[in-house]
């Protein structure tokens, strides 16, 4: 078994018409042991952005302190919030920095850029990039969650629809793997702020 599959996961992001939504599952376990059924994998980063960690759960939390750390450092400096764009860049450097001694997560970034339009993009462990306009995945089931965003996914979805489409790909995906699941967590972001919804699914 991989390192990133030892606590399991499972996370998507997916874009709509001036919205984003990013979703993950709730299990932290150890192979196939189950721990705990409420450990945060997706941390905001500001208004209007969001990442979410999959991977060994010392390094999601580990990266989240630093992630939060270099943001206040860029908003003292800078007196401006960081846009989704630069984030991933600053989050691939830090990722690429300890590529000899890598942390062990895989990172999806969603959020809206200064015109308010979607921004996707995911990296593996030694921060290459990967940019997509529709959906990104992550975890212990990209395998399922490829398949279920590529059936139910459409462009332009509205904030309802968006979160109904991420939801229903989020459980029927994690339904189908040992590792992740226990419910799930969705946020969409919008112009006006980030609405957060918790999902109830098996709890096997």
């Amino acid at each position: 078994m991989s390192i990133l599959e030892y606590n399991g996961a499972a996370i998507i992001a997916m874009s709509g018409k001036n919205c984003v939504a990013i979703a993950s599952d709730n299990r932290l376990g150890i192979s196939y042991q189950t721990v705990a059924m409420d450990f945060q994998k997706i941390f905001q980063m500001n208004d209007s952005l969001m990442v979410g960690l999959a991977g060994l759960a010392s390094d999601v939390q580990t990266l989240d302190q630093l992630l939060r750390f270099r943001m206040n450092l860029y908003e003292l400096r800078e007196e401006r919030q960081m846009t989704p764009r630069v984030f991933t860049n600053l989050l691939s450097t830090m990722l690429y920095e300890k590529r000899f001694g890598p942390y062990f997560c895989e990172p999806v970034i969603a959020g809206l850029d200064e015109a308010g339009k979607p921004f996707l993009s995911t990296m593996d462990l030694i921060g290459a990039q990967a940019a997509a306009k529709d959906f990104v995945v992550a975890g212990t089931c990209d395998g399922n969650l490829y398949g279920m965003c590529e059936t139910l996914y459409k462009p332009d979805m509205d904030e309802e629809e968006l979160f109904e489409t991420i939801a229903q790909a989020l459980l029927a995906s994690v339904d189908r793997d040992a590792l992740s699941g226990w419910g799930g967590v969705v946020h969409v972001i919008t112009e006006k702020g980030i609405v957060s919804r918790e999902l109830k699914g098996r709890q096997d």
